[in-house]
């Protein structure tokens, strides 16, 4: 994830950085779960999708604690 894609991620509000979590962990999900039956030509992609779902877990709890 690009240094501006972060910081757009921060500017967000709590609700859309709920939902970007959610669509995270969907595509976490069907990347893993296609991997386990046809290997992806890109496996690196599960790793950047997992760091992204742990950015926004850290933005959410920074963010639920300043309220």
């Amino acid at each position: 994830m690009k240094t501006n894609e972060k910081t757009a991620l921060r500017k967000k509000s709590l609700a859309d950085l709920n939902e970007a979590l959610g669509k995270a962990q969907e595509k976490k999900f069907n990347l893993l779960f296609k991997h386990s039956t046809t290997p992806l030509s890109n496996p690196m992609e599960i790793r950047a999708v997992r760091r992204e779902i742990a950015l926004l877990k850290t933005l959410i709890s920074q963010k639920s604690l300043q309220k």
